[in-house]
């Protein structure tokens, strides 16, 4: 069975690979969808983001490379390289590329 990375099932990928900085940009990679929620990897090159917005369901972001700042609430919070946040369902949240990274977004629709 292929996945929808076209991987073999089961077989090892490693997650920042999937995506690529480009400059000046935001590019991302769905690798998991279904109705309970998804998986996806993004690659932000330095001085790009997300602004500021709310979404329904709760996320949890992991940084796979480089740092970010993530406003959460009205608070920045710098996240490095491994470190993980949960942004609540309704709380307003942004991110800032403090230099190129690559994070996961895991969002739960449940």
């Amino acid at each position: 069975m292929v996945d929808r990375l076209g991987h073999e099932a089961g077989q090892e990928v490693r997650a920042a690979s999937l995506v690529e900085v480009q400059p000046g940009a935001v590019v991302s990679r769905e690798i998991i969808s279904k109705p309970q929620g998804t998986v996806t990897v993004f690659a932000f090159d330095e001085g790009q983001g997300l602004s500021e917005h709310t979404a329904p369901y709760d996320a949890l972001v992991h940084v796979l490379e480089g740092r970010v700042r993530i406003t959460l609430g009205g608070v920045a919070h710098e996240v490095a390289e491994g470190e993980l946040v949960i942004m609540p369902a309704g709380i307003p949240h942004a991110l800032d590329a403090l230099m190129p990274f690559k994070m996961m977004l895991i969002m739960i629709r449940a």
